[in-house]
């Protein structure tokens, strides 16, 4: 069964500091048995994060939209998994604002990494909780998923400009703080890509390889799954470079990243 010293001893061998910041997206079956489950990783996370920040997306995407447009801090249940149900409520966490990707902070300064999310107009825009690890040299950990459900990868997307990732269509989201107060949203708008039969993150794994090429992600396991260790910088200019070099969408289908748009390169800029 896994416990809190082999969650440590994961995060020291694959370059995880004290004082990082990290997001976290798990499949806990694919982990197995963790000692008081999911309570337990967070604990083992947040307890290594001695001077750092523990980021768990806690989403509600598919709950809150144009036809229900509420979200409530307190109550509104994540769609996306264990790992984040249980992160949205603890009470030594702090859950942002953000009515469609909202994230639960633990850690040194949580509550300051999240104020301001109400005022997002988008899901990802730059300046928010998943995109400041960009600024912020974070990390992402994808235990036992892969990058389908790398979150920041929307961020990346909007800080770049990505054209047809949001929807033209707005609408205002009721939001209600910790203290009941009511919120308006500015006119937020989705994600949407026309030109895909689906979200582009289910298309994200096209960039696999290069990532890999460009050492913006290394490879570890946490008891049964493999984990994705990616570094925010590194992806980041790593789709920046492929984006300068296409002159298609990489991520409307299934189909790998054409090799010669980083053969040659280093950390996602080109070797001379």
């Amino acid at each position: 069964m896994l416990n809190r010293t082999d969650i440590h001893t994961f995060l020291r061998e694959n370059g995880i500091k004290p004082d990082d910041k990290i997001t976290v997206h798990a499949a806990l079956r694919a982990v197995g048995k963790i000692e008081n489950g999911a309570d337990g990783l967070i604990d083992g996370l947040r307890s290594y994060l001695t001077d750092g920040l523990l980021i768990i997306p806690t989403h509600t995407w598919d709950t809150v939209v144009r036809e229900h447009p509420y979200y409530d801090v307190r109550t509104t249940e994540p769609c996306i998994g264990t790992l984040a149900k249980v992160a949205a409520f603890r009470k030594d966490g702090v859950r942002s604002l953000h009515p469609t990707h909202s994230v639960a902070a633990f850690g040194n300064g949580a509550a300051e990494y999240v104020r301001g999310e109400e005022r997002c107009s988008s899901p990802a825009p730059a300046g928010c909780c998943l995109g400041r690890l960009y600024e912020e040299h974070g990390k992402v950990l994808l235990i036992g998923v892969g990058h389908e459900r790398n979150t920041y990868l929307h961020s990346v997307d909007e800080r770049l400009g990505i054209p047809d990732r949001l929807k033209q269509e707005t609408f205002v989201i009721t939001i209600k703080d910790y203290d009941g107060n009511e919120i308006l949203s500015p006119p937020f708008h989705t994600h949407y890509t026309a030109a895909s039969d689906t979200c582009v993150s289910e298309y994200y794994p096209n960039y696999k390889e290069a990532f890999e090429y460009t050492g913006a992600v290394s490879y570890g396991q946490l008891g049964q799954a493999v984990v994705y260790v990616c570094d925010a910088v590194r992806m980041t200019d790593t789709v920046r470079m492929l984006w300068e070099k296409t002159d298609h969408d990489l991520c409307i289908r299934s189909a790998p990243v054409p090799r010669e748009y980083y053969l040659g390169t280093k950390g996602g800029r080109h070797e001379t």
